[in-house]
């Protein structure tokens, strides 16, 4: 399965690739994540729960982030095993682009599974990673501008990621 997708982002390139090599807003953004630690020159290692179909299964695995051009690209290449549910294996290649309203983030996801979870047909595993890297992706857009302007909160609320930790 492939996909590739562009989203924009109100922050500057360098913000945003902190953001993508921090396990704080990893775990934050990655659906189903229980823990993510470790850095991007070792690796990290997730635990991840999710539901695939009638197939639910805790994750364990590594993530490896190579080909990294500071504030530019990077690639994130993992691979989880879920027991018996069996295992799941991919990469996305991110690259950042400065656009005049902040960044163009665009990734290129490939994802593979196997065991159980193989057995429920490409087109809900499909779905799901589709599903999967929209849900991290928005998460991600939304942890760094901060929630979505409705009108009814005060402006000292809508902090994003780097407001919250440098308190800008």
């Amino acid at each position: 399965m492939q996909m590739t997708d562009t989203r924009d982002i109100k922050c500057d390139p360098a913000t945003v690739f902190a953001a993508l090599i921090s396990p704080e807003v990893l775990k934050e953004c990655v659906p189903g994540a229980q823990e993510v630690s470790g850095t991007p020159e070792d690796g990290f290692e997730a635990t991840v729960v999710q539901k695939v179909g009638p197939v639910k299964a805790t994750f364990k695995g590594q993530v490896v982030v190579s080909d990294i051009v500071p504030g530019q690209s990077l690639t994130l290449s993992g691979e989880g095993k879920g027991g018996a549910a069996g295992f799941a294996k991919g990469g996305a290649k991110v690259t950042l682009e400065a656009i005049p309203e902040g960044t163009r983030l665009t990734y290129d996801v490939e994802a593979k599974v196997g065991g159980k979870l193989a057995q429920l047909g490409s087109r809900i595993i499909d779905g799901f990673a589709k599903k999967m890297a929209d849900q991290f992706f928005s998460r991600f857009q939304e942890v760094l501008e901060g929630p979505a302007d409705d009108g009814d909160e005060p402006e000292a609320v809508k902090k994003g990621w780097l407001a919250r930790v440098t308190g800008r």
